[in-house]
């Protein structure tokens, strides 16, 4: 009697985790790199201010 409430309760657990790990899995969303101007620099003093070095 006792371990069927304690195989019960953890197949439950098991099973609530794996859920929760797929909804993660499938809700994550690709990182658009260089957007905003994040990957390049602008150079801010001297001659070349302005420009933007890659």
């Amino acid at each position: 009697m006792r371990d069927n409430k304690v195989l019960e309760s953890f197949k439950k657990k098991i099973e609530k985790n794996l859920k929760e790990m797929n909804i993660f899995k499938n809700l994550r969303q690709e990182v658009d790199h260089g957007a905003n101007g994040t990957q390049d620099y602008v150079i801010k003093k001297g001659i070349n201010k302005g420009k933007v070095a890659k």
